[in-house]
């Protein structure tokens, strides 16, 4: 199945925009392909102002956001990955959506050592199962 964030990230953002509010967004910056001002990073994370008066060219799509803002006088595009986003809010009220870790989101690579691969799965590594209980 796809993501759910990429939807509630627009639904969010649509929900803001209505109420007249500031949508930002959190970002976590260390997820690869994050492309931002990085003298606006603190601890591995940064807050943008996704207002439609602040930004120019803004999409959300499912696998990235992108867009056009100023930073300092000059204008920069920004790329972010949608599962390197952690939250969108409103900055007056701080009312939006936190996000947590989506299954095969943020998922390191396989490793690639033939004997790691080789050890039995433990209870953390199997995948969850549901049973029908009666």
């Amino acid at each position: 199945m796809t993501s759910t964030r990429p939807y509630l990230i627009r639904a969010i953002y649509e929900w803001i925009e209505d109420n007249h509010l500031t949508p930002h967004i959190l970002v976590n910056t260390e997820v690869p392909g994050v492309v931002v001002p990085k003298q606006h990073v603190q601890d591995g994370r940064v807050v943008l102002n996704i207002n439609a008066t602040a930004v120019r060219d803004l999409r959300l799509g499912n696998e990235w956001i992108e867009f056009s803002a100023r930073f300092g006088g000059a204008s920069r595009t920004l790329q972010i990955p949608v599962p390197a986003v952690l939250a969108i809010y409103a900055r007056e009220n701080g009312q939006g959506m936190a996000f947590g870790e989506e299954p095969g989101g943020d998922a390191p690579p396989p490793p690639s050592d033939a004997s790691q691969s080789d050890k039995p799965a433990t209870r953390s590594d199997r995948k969850p199962t549901l049973k029908i209980v009666k």
